[in-house]
């Protein structure tokens, strides 16, 4: 989280706006106080990280097999 007193805003809003898109959280406070959260109105999208959910989807090895209620309707 980073905090700026708001007396310091105008000289770094530009900084400011560019890491609140970044998805970092950027408090604007007024005499010590927490005043303001700068928070962008389009969602950023983060790029997608391949096999970031590896290990975490697990298959049984009878996924592909007939459900027992449903063996009288195979051939």
């Amino acid at each position: 989280m980073r905090q700026v007193n708001l007396v310091e805003v105008s000289q770094q809003l530009s900084e400011l706006i560019e890491a609140a898109m970044r998805g970092e959280e950027v408090i604007i406070t007024k005499d010590e106080q927490l005043l303001i959260q700068l928070t962008p109105l389009l969602a950023t999208q983060r790029r997608r990280q391949p096999e970031s959910a590896k290990g975490l989807v697990i298959i049984s090895d009878d996924f592909d097999e007939p459900l027992e209620d449903f063996k009288d309707y195979m051939s």
